[in-house]
């Protein structure tokens, strides 16, 4: 089974809301994941995003493969 790090769409029109999930990568976008491992808010000015990074750390050694977008905000997080 493929592992993928990858943003779930959450909220309303007009007022997008992303938890960060570990899912099947063959699994749709919106649909049943593994383990939610952080959460982004596009609306929110500043550090819009949570991520653990003890469980994200976990995965990525058991060959989860995570999206550019959320590569992205772990390179960040690692910063902080």
């Amino acid at each position: 089974m493929a592992v993928a790090i990858r943003l779930n769409r959450q909220g309303s029109k007009d007022r997008p809301y992303y938890k960060i999930v570990v899912v099947d990568s063959r699994a749709r976008r919106d649909g049943r994941y593994i383990e939610q491992v952080g959460t982004y808010d596009p609306m929110q000015e500043g550090v819009n995003y949570t991520i653990d990074l003890e469980k994200v750390d976990k995965w990525l050694s058991n060959g989860a493969q995570p999206s550019e977008t959320v590569n992205s905000m772990i390179r960040k997080a690692r910063k902080a």
